[in-house]
């Protein structure tokens, strides 16, 4: 517990030098109030947005967006990697092509995506799901790879079956790298949501940012900003408390 509060005293004071300096920089007058507007007028900003319920609208349709891409992330990551796993030589049919889109920017897809699906859901979706995928599938696969062949050798002194194996050793001691690469991909998810909601969307919170900038409001565009920020380090305590939950503090090491 003192450990936790002098964790948020830092923080605090961090965030309260940054906000100094922001404020310090507006008073300057070295930069007009349209391209850098005061902590007080984003503050008003934000809240008016609050409490109009513009804000909690496009919050709630920028997650739904997310966590349907990071689940079909996750469940396409899982298949493969646990394929590539369980059959040896499996991964040559795949890997190279897997190898090619990780090293594609998922943007330089947007205008490809818009003709193949339009401007719909599903464009959003696979943006989100190619920004999230490849974290997820190497941890997915590290872990899957590098279980202990002691323990492996124990169930097969058992009589384990190799399904059992699986899921008795080889899933559980694998864990830790499925958490940690669950956590990296939601946060992937995040930093794709502008991009997938620039593909013409009328709502969510990329689009609120874009909205703003081509009304010059800076104001709400950095309002915006600091709500994708929010929003996805609350999504990545509620997962990371709920993973320690589930896992009864099994992970610690890997939400240090």
């Amino acid at each position: 517990m003192k450990r936790t509060y002098s964790r948020l005293l830092k923080t605090a004071i961090v965030l309260a030098a940054l906000l100094l300096l922001w404020q310090l920089a507006c008073a300057s007058g070295r930069w007009s109030t349209y391209v850098l507007p005061t902590p007080g007028k984003v503050w008003k900003s934000f809240w008016k947005m609050t409490q109009t319920g513009v804000l909690a609208e496009h919050i709630l349709v920028s997650m739904g967006r997310v966590l349907t891409g990071f689940v079909i992330a996750f469940a396409l990551a899982f298949v493969l990697a646990v394929a590539a796993s369980v059959k040896e030589g499996f991964e040559e049919y795949y890997g190279t092509v897997l190898e090619f889109m990780r090293n594609v920017p998922p943007l330089s897809l947007i205008a490809l995506l818009i003709l193949w699906f339009g401007i719909g859901e599903t464009s959003k979706i696979i943006i989100i799901v190619l920004a999230s995928f490849f974290p997820m599938f190497l941890n997915i696969r590290k872990g899957l790879s590098a279980c202990d062949r002691k323990l492996l050798e124990v169930g097969q002194a058992y009589g384990f079956s190799r399904m059992r194996s699986f899921f008795r050793i080889v899933l559980p001691y694998a864990a830790p790298d499925i958490l940690v690469g669950m956590r990296i991909g939601l946060g992937y998810s995040w930093r794709a949501i502008i991009g997938a909601e620039m593909i013409a969307a009328g709502s969510g919170l990329g689009y609120l940012i874009l909205d703003a900038q081509q009304m010059s409001r800076s104001d709400k565009v950095i309002a915006g900003i600091f709500v994708i920020g929010i929003v996805g380090v609350l999504c990545d305590k509620a997962f990371s408390f709920l993973m320690k939950k589930v896992t009864r503090g099994g992970v610690e090491d890997s939400w240090s």
